[in-house]
C-alpha cells in the first residue's frame, strides 16, 4: 500500500459568503473537511494522508492520528498541489490521489474504483456528463458546445506519483485540475464514470437543506442532599444533586426527550425505563446512543435552544462548561447551542430550591 491522499484545503471561499472559509464550515455533523478526512482514513487504502493549508493554527487544534500530516498551501490551488507533491517525494509514493477539500460527497466505492483503474493507467479521473447546455465564448462570440461531448472532471484524481511530479514541477501555468497538466502535454487519462452526488460544494445554497422538524424536551427532578449534581454533562459544584434512577441531567435529558419527539420516536421512558440495568447511568451514555441512530438516520441538528429553569446555582457562572459539554457529546458547534437561565421568582417547588427544570427545543433537518 504505497498510496497517498492529498486534501487540498487552502482556497479562501470568496463566493461562500461566509465568515470562515467553506472547508470549514458544518456540513451534516462535521466540517466539510472532515467528511474527506473519515473516507480516507476509512477506506484504508492510504499510508498518509495530507492536508494542504494556509490556516496551520486552525489545525494545531485538532487531534489527528500520527498518518495525517498537515502542511503549508500555496496562493493558487496549483501552488498548493505542487507543495504537496514536493512534500511526499521524500516518501517514494507510487500513486497520489488530489481532492479538492470542497467535495465532501464522494465514496470509498468511487476511491476502490479509482484505484483499480490506476493499475493500467497513468492518470485516473472519475467524470459526469453535464445536465446543462453549454456555451463557449470566445472574445465577443458565443459557440454551443455538444453536451454529448462535454466532461465535467471531478476529484479524487489519481495518478503514477513520479509522471505527476515531473510533469508539475515543469509546468509554470495556473490549472484548475492536475488532469489539465496531462492533457497539455499529450499523456493519455484514464476517465472513469464519477458520482453525481460527489458535487464541489461553492456557494452556501449548495448546503442548504429541506425537511426541517422541531422537538420540544422537558425534565425536572427535586434536589436531594448527599448527591452530585450534574447539569449538560458537567459535574456542579452544589450543596445538592438531582433525585433519579440515573444521575438526574435535567439537561442531558431534555436534550433527549427533545430529539425523540422531533423523530416521532415516542419518550425517554421507552429507551430507558426504570430498571436495575440503569440504575445510577450517567446521562452521557444515554445521549450517546440517541444522537448515533439520529444521525445514522441521516437527520442533521440545526440548532439546540436550552431553557434551565432554576434559582441557584447561577447558570451564567457555568453557561461556558455546559455549552462546550453538549458540543462534545453532539459533535455540534458551540454556536448552534443557546443556554439560558430562567428563575421562577421564588414559586414552588423550583422557587425553594428543591427542585431543577430544563425545557429544550430542537430543530433538525433530514437530508439525502
Amino acid at each position: 500500500m504505497n498510496n497517498f491522499f492529498v486534501i487540498l484545503a487552502a482556497g479562501k471561499s470568496k463566493r461562500f459568503n461566509k465568515k470562515i472559509a467553506k472547508q470549514f464550515y458544518n456540513y451534516r455533523n462535521k466540517e466539510i473537511i472532515d467528511h474527506s478526512i473519515d473516507k480516507s482514513l476509512n477506506s484504508k487504502l492510504f499510508k498518509k494522508v495530507i492536508i494542504v493549508t494556509n490556516n496551520l493554527n486552525y489545525f494545531k487544534k485538532k487531534e489527528y492520528p500520527s498518518i495525517i500530516k498537515v502542511i503549508k498551501g500555496g496562493k493558487e490551488r496549483s501552488d498548493s498541489s505542487l507543495n504537496a507533491l514536493k512534500y511526499l517525494k521524500k516518501y517514494k509514493p507510487k500513486n497520489v490521489f488530489i481532492h479538492d477539500a470542497a467535495r465532501p460527497n464522494f465514496s470509498i466505492k468511487l476511491l476502490k474504483n479509482i484505484l483499480k483503474n490506476l493499475k493500467r493507467n497513468k492518470a485516473v479521473v472519475p467524470i459526469i456528463k453535464s445536465k446543462d447546455s453549454i456555451k463557449y465564448k470566445v472574445k465577443n462570440q458565443i459557440f454551443n458546445l455538444n453536451r454529448k461531448n462535454s466532461l465535467l472532471t471531478q476529484t479524487p484524481q489519481a495518478f503514477r506519483f513520479k509522471e505527476l511530479y515531473n510533469l508539475a514541477i515543469n509546468h509554470k501555468n495556473k490549472v484548475s485540475d492536475e488532469a489539465t497538466i496531462f492533457i497539455n502535454n499529450n499523456i493519455k487519462v484514464k476517465f472513469i464514470p464519477g458520482e453525481n452526488k460527489n458535487n464541489k460544494i461553492t456557494y452556501l445554497n449548495d448546503v442548504e437543506f429541506s425537511k426541517t422538524y422541531f422537538g420540544i424536551g422537558f425534565d425536572i427532578h427535586k434536589l436531594i442532599k448527599h448527591k452530585k449534581l450534574y447539569l449538560g454533562g458537567v459535574k456542579i459544584p452544589f450543596h445538592s444533586g438531582l433525585k433519579g434512577h440515573s444521575d438526574g441531567d435535567v439537561i442531558l435529558h431534555a436534550i433527549i426527550d427533545a430529539i425523540l419527539g422531533a423523530t416521532r420516536k415516542k419518550d425517554i421512558g421507552t429507551y430507558f425505563p426504570n430498571k436495575k440495568k440503569f440504575k445510577d447511568i450517567r446521562s452521557p451514555k444515554m445521549l450517546k446512543p440517541i444522537i448515533n441512530n439520529l444521525y445514522k438516520s441521516n437527520f442533521s441538528i440545526n440548532n439546540l435552544d436550552i431553557n434551565l429553569i432554576c434559582e441557584q446555582p447561577k447558570v451564567s457562572k457555568y453557561r461556558d462548561k455546559i455549552i462546550n459539554s453538549i458540543s462534545k457529546l453532539t459533535t455540534l458547534s458551540k454556536d448552534q447551542i443557546n443556554l439560558k437561565g430562567k428563575t421562577v421568582e421564588k414559586l414552588g417547588l423550583i422557587g425553594k430550591e428543591k427542585a431543577i427544570a430544563c425545557e429544550v427545543i430542537i430543530s433538525i433537518t433530514k437530508y439525502d
